[in-house]
């Protein structure tokens, strides 16, 4: 769960000053200047700006963005490419959305809504994807559903005990802490409001109290710490509460050994147990917007004068939902990668990941599938900040780096400041699993009922390749899923400095340490070199 970093920063203080007193490389074929010579950004990003910059140039724009206003505008311009089809393994997409309607795949050999299987392809009125989740929206994660099955000899057992004390602790500290400054917030709120005779009075009003009452004082100090953090008390109440409702989900659900969020009927640990779900691929509730989120990074319509521009123009939107708020099951991403290989998909978008996988070789065979069938499948490396060649991040395409696919891109996630704090302090890493990275923070993309927002994780990072690969997949059909992946690793541009890891100053690591290519991608250059190709 991503917490919003202002809100953070402003709770801490107040937690603590209140709470504890008293109460508890080369640049293939083009021409761009070496990157270590392009200037630094030193200013804020415009709201223009910090809505397009992972579109951005870093000669033209000192943003490392991957180039793809450039490449619209030099390479593109009006060519007229293929159209390509996406599928997103995720949670629900709103395909009504005003900005991914008009992008959105349709199974034209199955006729909606008459309960027949018209193509025979396994799954009844598929007519948009498919939702493996059925009305399914919680779930546990995977370690707790190991721990929960009470089976001991599984090899995986001892470490998810481990992992769900910890996280355990960790949340339910979480909650007592959150729940304190939420008190204190609405403490403040009430004292105000009492002395100033309204609920909405401003921060001048505020400022202008003059007394000796501790309480009263105490209620003015939190009003404009929070105010310099830019929120009101009412807003941080909002942000709080919203902040306890992913707590409680996280504790009722997630880390619930007791809870049971599987509404499918299905054998999950029976693969040829096929054809549960159905074929609603939209959200069930509004708050399941990531789908909505990375659908609309890669094929958002462009140029339309709405939210948010796609990466790639020529693109159809397969949407299968298989991410519930909790852990995926292996069989539900085994059966979804396989859906969208045998219905046409040409690239495979996958942002979600976990630390334990019962099933692996399930999601492993299938990864193999799509590659054997020419499928590139782009995957997001996973946000705990770890090395992920040392520690397990699931789904891999690899046994003991020995890999199984050839057309299997991890993406790491870059901010927009270009220098030591490029890359993400989120973001996982490693020279043999990672391959690139890409824009993955704070990206601006469509969420459901015609609305948009910024989020940020390697989850966006992920979908930006897959928008890079569609374009060249759309632009120069001819090459195989292998040559796409080819492009796109030995046409980012490389970084040779040293960078900060995981957010903390005294981790710094060169950035070509952090994956194979030390390359963050860029359309513009891919699109140069899929041209020689």
């Amino acid at each position: 769960m991503k917490l919003n970093q202002r809100l953070i920063a402003y709770l801490v203080f107040a937690g603590t000053l209140f709470l504890g007193c008293g109460s508890t490389g080369e640049i293939l074929s083009t021409p761009i200047e070496n990157i270590d010579t392009s200037p630094l950004k030193v200013t804020d990003l415009t709201d223009a700006e910090a809505k397009n910059w992972g579109h951005l140039d870093l000669v033209k724009d000192t943003i490392p963005g991957m180039s793809v206003d450039k490449a619209y505008a030099e390479i593109i311009k009006n060519k007229k490419g293929e159209k390509v089809i996406v599928a997103v393994i995720d949670s629900g997409i709103d395909i009504d959305h005003e900005d991914l309607d008009g992008v959105i795949w349709t199974n034209k050999d199955e006729k909606p809504n008459n309960g027949i299987d018209d193509d025979k392809n396994g799954y009844v009125d598929d007519i948009h994807g498919w939702n493996f989740l059925g009305d399914g929206y919680n779930e546990q994660l995977e370690y707790v559903r190991i721990l929960a099955s009470g089976d001991k000899t599984n090899p995986s057992y001892d470490a998810a005990k481990a992992k769900y004390e910890e996280e355990y602790q960790l949340w339910t500290s979480r909650k007592t802490q959150y729940d304190q400054i939420a008190q204190v917030i609405k403490n403040a709120d009430e004292t105000l409001s009492q002395h100033l005779g309204k609920k909405d009075y401003t921060i001048k009003e505020v400022n202008a109290i003059k007394t000796e009452d501790q309480n009263l004082a105490q209620a003015v100090q939190i009003a404009q710490n929070v105010n310099a953090n830019g929120s009101s008390l009412s807003e941080a109440t909002e942000e709080i509460n919203d902040i306890l409702v992913q707590i409680n989900e996280r504790l009722n659900y997630n880390l619930n050994k007791d809870f049971t969020g599987r509404k499918t009927g299905d054998d999950i640990n029976d693969l040829s147990d096929k054809g549960y779900g159905n074929g609603n691929v939209k959200p069930v509730k509004k708050s399941e917007s990531h789908g909505t989120h990375v659908a609309g990074i890669i094929a958002a319509e462009r140029n339309n004068g709405k939210g948010a521009n796609g990466v790639a123009n020529n693109v159809e939107i397969m949407s299968i939902r298989t991410v519930p708020n909790g852990d995926e099951y292996d069989k539900d991403i085994a059966l979804a990668i396989r859906y969208a290989v045998d219905n046409g998909a040409k690239v495979i978008n996958g942002s979600f990941g976990k630390s334990f996988s019962p099933h692996a070789d399930w999601v492993r065979d299938a990864i193999k599938y799509a590659s054997d069938n020419d499928v590139v499948f782009v995957h997001a490396a996973g946000n705990d900040a770890k090395n992920i060649d040392s520690e397990p991040s699931f789904p891999d395409d690899n046994v003991n780096f020995a890999e199984i696919s050839n057309t299997y891109i991890t993406v790491g996630s870059l901010t927009s400041k270009y220098g030591s704090k490029i890359v993400s302090d989120f973001s996982n890493f490693g020279k043999n699993n990672v391959d690139v990275f890409a824009p993955g923070s704070d990206i601006y993309s469509t969420v459901p009922e015609n609305e948009y927002e910024s989020n940020s994780g390697t989850s966006m990072a992920s979908p930006a390749v897959a928008g890079v690969a569609a374009l060249v997949r759309s632009y120069y059909p001819k090459l195989t899923a292998a040559q796409v992946k080819q492009v796109i690793i030995e046409s980012g541009l490389p970084i040779t400095t040293k960078v900060v890891v995981g957010g903390d100053a005294s981790n710094v690591k060169a950035f070509s340490d952090l994956s194979k290519t030390g390359r963050i991608v860029n359309a513009y250059n891919a699109l140069i070199v899929a041209s020689k190709l």
